[in-house]
């Protein structure tokens, strides 16, 4: 008894700690892509409210689909921003996404001590705070952190409600209410929530009918009534913030867990040394990705558990594991069966990562169990601190960059350098706008700048009107009039990665993890390029020319100057100069689609078909999506091989049925064989603008 008096006080202070920690370190939490994007949707929720439903632009967003997100805990943290007049916007953000996840790591810890005591419950707080991934999105995710607080509070609240028999506890029925209208609220997903409430009640009172061969039909029936009512409360309350949702409170909830079931906007990112569509990713491309960024101790701890959960639990203790396990592996199993559209790593699944933390202390707290002699208790605690050395080693150096974590087995952050995706959600560009804002202060200069970013940096140049922010496309950089840029490292080519093409030689600051550049400023040191590309889109080729040769000798790294000289100079004539421009090109990016393009309609307009077929199926094998490819190679296949380019063009369809030329091609295959076929794809044709 003294014992567990002493590890409840070990428990309140390491979780009480813990959340000092946290918000410490909130407080330099750089801002994420997505942060952005939902904070100026929250914006929109607000306006709406405020205008009585006259403001209508959280409903018309055609290129974000947000307003197919609750993100009610986005809306919240606007709504107490606007009403206390809190200047610090994303520090305000910080500090509720810290709240939210602490709060994750105690009602986990909680959930612990429910199923066994304060040691499992410690446990979790260790595994937690050894959890850099998790801890990363902690600090700025409002969205997928306060889903992984509904999504494991409903777990354990409806376990807690299966197992109180006929003694409902009120306190729980409400937090189990509140944590199910939560999740439906932050994301439709959270409508497995409801799912799971059915489910799990039918699987309970099933295997406790074949274990006991009798049934309380008073007690079934006292549920399945709260059920109902917890499924029709927990629903109105989750949609009162949610625009969307109110407009059709069936209906719109229902479509919008459709089409986050399938997201439509689709990402190229790096996936085992390759980039790849997001709706093209190996079915294995999320299990990978929890293998390779989990910390090793967190991974020990669930083999732990494998190997001791046959011994160490009761009956109804193993239900009720074997319904933790289904929370953690149903989704995972789901996206693998559906094949759907997975980027970021596990960024969108951070809400199981609970349910495995709980699974991989319950495996420590049974080793530990097992173990009876003082000594090796002391040896195992040990080693879970020997096992966390790595990823505490990651946290310490790089404070701001948790989230970019891997593990050894993949040989940390540096093994995984354009094998696998790093900022992917562009914290680091918060870092390198600071250090250039100072840069430009101990300059001294004046006038007007120009900084564009790979994403938004507005919020971060604020107080400076003299500098002018906006997004821009690292791969099309030549072709916009800047200063100063700030690249994060996410949509670069692997290649370039590897070899030291990126960052450019004209940078003047990198962000580094590990050792590993992350980000990058760049300063300009000259517009040739950008003059270049003016006079080729108003037809002066020859002084595009010259433009461009005097900008290559200021970078000889950026492909598309390459490519709009080749342009220049092929409009002049000098078909082989272009030529050569163009494979200098490719020794800065091999798998470049425009140069790799250009070159095979070049070599098909002299004849070389052959050679055009080759750079075609490079486009092709670089970029699956590049339809014109599909396209070009098929009107040369169709005399000689009409049922390869058929097949080719039925690919392009399957990824893009509207896409017109690709219509047009597969009407020409059938002109002369099949008329009314092709006359049918005219039809097709004629009906897309």
């Amino acid at each position: 008894m003294m014992n567990e008096i002493r590890l409840k006080y070990i428990f309140n202070f390491s979780s009480a700690l813990l959340l000092v920690l946290m918000l410490l370190l909130s407080k330099n939490a750089g801002i994420s892509c997505d942060e952005v994007l939902h904070y100026n949707h929250s914006v929109s929720v607000y306006n709406y409210f405020a205008s009585h439903g006259e403001d209508q632009s959280a409903l018309n967003t055609p290129v974000t689909n947000l307003k197919y997100y609750g993100q009610s805990y986005d809306n919240i943290v606007t709504i107490l921003i606007k009403w206390f007049n809190i200047k610090d916007v994303y520090s305000f953000r910080h500090l509720m996404s810290t709240v939210a996840g602490w709060l994750v790591i105690l009602v986990t810890a909680l959930f612990a001590i429910w199923l066994a005591d304060y040691k499992a419950g410690t446990f979790v707080l260790f595994l937690f705070a050894v959890s850099p991934t998790f801890l990363g999105h902690a600090q700025n995710n409002l969205k997928d952190i306060p889903f992984a607080l509904a999504y494991i509070a409903s777990t354990f609240f409806m376990l807690k409600f299966l197992v109180s028999g006929r003694k409902n506890s009120y306190r729980d029925l409400i937090f189990l209410t509140a944590s199910v209208a939560f999740s439906i609220s932050i994301r439709a997903g959270g409508l497995l929530s409801i799912c799971y409430l059915f489910f799990f009640f039918f699987i309970y009172y099933l295997f406790k009918y074949l274990r006991e061969n009798k049934i309380d039909i008073i007690e079934i029936r006292t549920k399945f009534f709260w059920i109902c009512c917890i499924t029709v409360i927990s629903w109105f309350l989750s949609i009162l913030l949610w625009p969307y949702a109110l407009h059709g409170p069936v209906k719109n909830v229902i479509e919008s867990y459709r089409v986050m079931a399938h997201f439509p906007s689709t990402f190229r990112q790096i996936f085992e040394g390759k980039v790849e569509w997001s709706d093209y990713m190996p079915w294995y491309y999320l299990p990978k990705s929890l293998l390779i960024t989990l910390p090793v101790t967190v991974l020990a701890g669930l083999v732990l558990f494998c190997i001791f959960v046959r011994y160490k639990l009761n009956h109804e203790k193993i239900l009720l594991y074997g319904l933790i396990i289904f929370s953690v592996l149903f989704p995972i199993v789901f996206v693998v069966y559906e094949k759907s559209n997975l980027y970021s790593s596990w960024r969108q699944f951070l809400f199981i990562y609970p349910g495995i933390v709980l699974l991989a202390s319950t495996g420590f707290h049974h080793f530990y169990e097992y173990l009876k002699s003082k000594y090796l208790r002391w040896g195992m605690v040990i080693l879970m601190g020997v096992l966390s050395f790595h990823p505490l080693k990651f946290m310490f150096n790089n404070p701001q960059l948790y989230y970019l974590y891997y593990n050894q087995l993949v040989g940390g952050l540096m093994g995984a350098y354009s094998n696998y995706e790093t900022d992917y959600y562009y914290v680091s560009q918060t870092e390198a706008s600071k250090w250039l804002i100072n840069y430009l202060k101990e300059k001294d200069v004046h006038g007007k700048i120009k900084v564009k970013a790979t994403y938004s940096v507005e919020w971060l140049f604020r107080d400076h009107p003299e500098i002018e922010t906006s997004y821009f496309r690292y791969e099309e950089r030549s072709q916009s009039d800047w200063d100063y840029a700030i690249v994060a490292n996410r949509y670069i080519s692997p290649f370039q990665l590897r070899n030291n093409i990126w960052p450019p030689e004209n940078n003047i600051h990198i962000v580094y993890a590990d050792k590993i550049p992350v980000c990058t400023v760049i300063e300009r040191k000259s517009k040739d390029d950008y003059s270049g590309y003016l006079a080729l889109t108003e037809g002066r080729s020859k002084d595009a020319i010259g433009f461009f040769e005097k900008a290559l000798k200021f970078d000889d790294r950026d492909e598309m100057i390459f490519y709009n000289f080749a342009e220049a100079l092929y409009n002049d004539g000098q078909y082989m100069k272009a030529d050569s421009i163009l494979k200098r090109g490719l020794e800065v990016n091999p798998d470049f689609e425009p140069i790799l393009m250009y070159l095979g309609n070049i070599a098909r307009s002299q004849k070389r078909a052959e050679e055009a077929i080759r750079y075609y199926e490079r486009v092709i094998g670089a970029d699956r999506k590049y339809f014109e490819a599909y396209v070009g190679m098929s009107e040369l296949l169709i005399d000689k091989d009409v049922f390869r380019a058929r097949r080719l063009l039925t690919t392009c369809l399957n990824m893009n049925p509207r896409y017109k030329p690709a219509i047009i091609a597969m009407a020409d295959t059938y002109r002369i064989s099949n008329p009314d076929i092709a006359k049918k794809y005219d039809e097709l044709a004629n009906t897309i603008n």
